[in-house]
């Protein structure tokens, strides 16, 4: 998603746990080569104060803040609700949604009319899977807080959407799900197999467009076919 903003002409403030420090270079390389600035700034969103640095150092470095995209997420896969602990549970809402809250509330108070903030919600949120409990919360409560916060951002002259990709082929994928359920991922949409995050990232850049002037408090489905009606 960063690339298609960068190949769109945006310069990117990028946040990233420092853990992932060797993608965060690989992609901030190709931001480069697209003849914009990268900046990156490895910290934990769940942290108000990093938060708060991230569109603090948008203003320093680029001198604006035109867009948000809250995107940060964390994602753990149980069988049964026992194997969940009260430190998992906690630590997925406060990435998921904590973060939206910190960067969000940073930031709107800055944004410049005609500025958009994009959340990441999911098909979770209105189809969950019995597996993906504490995540499938956290992206509910994402879709709502797009409604109102589209509300609040009004008065700013702030657009405010949501996409909800259905299954997507991310490291987190391999890394929380058993064998079985990776070879069968995405197997039940019309396409018969997850998205690649390049399939979505033009959904991001057409939300903070001038294209969609007239779109907010929208979450938009990406699922391959099985958004919920």
């Amino acid at each position: 998603t960063a690339i298609a903003f960068a190949h769109e002409g945006a310069s990117i403030v990028m946040s990233y746990l420092p853990e992932e420090e060797a993608d965060a270079k690989e992609t901030a390389a190709m931001i480069r080569s697209a003849g914009r600035t990268a900046i990156q700034m490895p910290g934990d969103i769940q942290s108000p104060q990093y938060a708060t640095s991230l569109v603090e150092t948008a203003f320093e470095r680029l001198g604006r803040l035109d867009i948000v995209i809250n995107n940060a997420a964390y994602q753990m896969t149980h069988e049964s609700i026992e194997d969940i602990t009260p430190e998992e549970f906690e630590h997925t809402f406060r990435t998921n949604v904590f973060g939206l809250f910190y960067l969000t509330r940073a930031a709107l108070p800055k944004l410049k009319p005609g500025s958009s903030i994009v959340n990441t919600t999911s098909i979770q949120a209105f189809e969950p899977s019995e597996g993906l409990l504490a995540y499938a919360a956290t992206k509910a409560a994402i879709a709502n807080i797009t409604k109102g916060l589209a509300k609040l951002a009004a008065k700013n002259g702030v657009r405010v959407n949501a996409v909800a990709p259905g299954p997507v082929w991310t490291p987190l994928i391999p890394s929380t799900m058993s064998p079985e359920k990776v070879k069968n991922f995405g197997g039940n949409t019309l396409f018969e197999r997850p998205a690649q995050p390049v399939e979505l990232a033009r959904l991001f850049v057409f939300l903070v467009s001038d294209d969609a002037s007239y779109v907010s408090g929208e979450v938009y489905g990406a699922t391959g076919g099985r958004t919920p009606l």
